[in-house]
């Protein structure tokens, strides 16, 4: 076992990206955070590898700048595993890739039926990866050496996946499909804050009534900002659920809040008098939520027949037909094609060429070549869809 050491002093961060800038080829990089256990996510490790450099673990928050580090992998590819995981946190501390490789993605582009590092480096190189610390707190100083060891693997094998995965992708015809979704991963913004994040809480839907969605709203915002302050993750501080059966409680003092004894955790008795505090103000305002919130979201499928009966038959013929080009490529279905992304199209289609339909799917989001290796079949179910509708009609005439 190789002993790791993890870099917090300018100067063996500064000698570990001089290395960096010496190395060959792409950059293996991957983040650890400490989620479920803090209240941010911001990244607690860095690893980086290359090949004629080596694995160097960086701590960021012990090094005041980074530039060093995104100046040694300038104008390289970085490869991840699950990108989308890693590069919010990144971007945080102004590290953007220019170009990246994520392994993941490759992986389900590839048919393959696990896609989880583990499996990936397994199939490819015929090496086992112990995943122990996976879900381990990562903002823990000084991190044991066994977290070192497995920080390490992450990145250690990941340029020599990459080029197995790339052959075989050139070998499947799909490295520009590859290509376009690196580079949708690399440029896709954080979606927009929600306006009313408080009705993310579990449970929420057993609360009735504006007043009690108004106390909810308040213990909601109470816990956001105690955790915010303390940087310790929300449900940690006192679980949704436990929240919630406080509220469908109604106690009538901070005695009665006490005494509910759904209502745990590691907070919940020592800021009692904060969330008290929360009831009180939700009881109290002028400003009640409403109770139903308009949503875009169109009804579940299977209410189509009903609400929408000719997007149903649009989408009883489209939905198999794109499942039977996403076997034919060895995909995924949601890799060729999201079902979300279909199901609009199906509701309220653009109209029945290719053409409309492929211009509908670019302003959802797809890329190019998902509309070109869909659109044109999406556009015959709905040109049948049509026919079947007419000769119907036409019968019962």
């Amino acid at each position: 076992m190789t002993d790791y050491e993890v870099i917090d002093t300018l100067d063996a961060f500064l000698a570990a990206c001089a290395a960096l800038a010496d190395g060959d080829g792409p950059a293996a990089v991957d983040v650890e955070r400490a989620s479920g256990f803090r209240y941010s996510q911001r990244a607690y490790l860095i690893q980086v590898f290359r090949r004629g450099s080596g694995v160097f673990l960086f701590d960021p928050i012990a090094i005041d700048d980074i530039s060093p580090l995104r100046e040694a992998l300038d104008g390289i590819e970085w490869v991840f595993h699950a990108a989308s995981q890693d590069l919010p946190s990144l971007r945080e501390l102004d590290l953007v890739p220019t170009e990246i490789f994520d392994t993941e993605l490759a992986g389900r582009l590839l048919g393959f039926e696990r896609v989880g590092l583990s499996a990936v480096v397994e199939r490819t190189l015929g090496i086992t990866l112990a995943k122990e610390h996976s879900a381990a707190d990562w903002s823990t100083r000084p991190l044991p050496e066994p977290w070192l060891e497995y920080a390490a693997l992450d990145v250690l094998h990941l340029i020599d996946v990459r080029d197995a995965l790339a052959a075989e992708l050139e070998e499947q015809g799909k490295t520009r499909f590859a290509a376009e979704e690196f580079e949708a991963t690399r440029v896709r913004l954080p979606k927009p804050a929600r306006e009313e994040p408080w009705r993310r809480m579990g449970g929420l839907h057993q609360v009735r009534g504006a007043r009690n969605l108004a106390v909810a709203r308040e213990l909601w915002n109470a816990r956001e900002a105690y955790a915010q302050e303390v940087d310790v993750s929300p449900g940690r501080l006192v679980p949704d659920r436990s929240m919630v059966a406080a509220i469908l409680a109604q106690p009538t003092s901070k005695n009665a809040l006490a005494a509910v004894s759904a209502f745990t955790g590691r907070a919940s008795r020592t800021q009692l008098d904060r969330w008290w505090a929360a009831f009180e103000r939700g009881r109290a305002t002028e400003d009640l939520p409403r109770e139903r919130v308009p949503s875009d979201a169109l009804p579940p499928p299977r209410a189509w027949a009903d609400r929408n009966p000719e997007a149903d038959a649009r989408l009883k013929l489209a939905r198999p037909a794109v499942e039977k080009l996403a076997e034919e490529l060895h995909m995924p279905t949601e890799n060729l094609l999201t079902p979300e992304m279909l199901r609009r199209v199906a509701w309220n289609p653009p109209g029945t060429t290719p053409e409309a339909i492929g211009a509908a799917l670019a302003d959802l989001g797809a890329r190019r070549w998902q509309i070109e290796q869909t659109a044109q079949t999406i556009a015959a179910s709905f040109v049948e869809a049509v026919q079947s509708s007419e000769e119907a009609s036409a019968d019962a005439s």
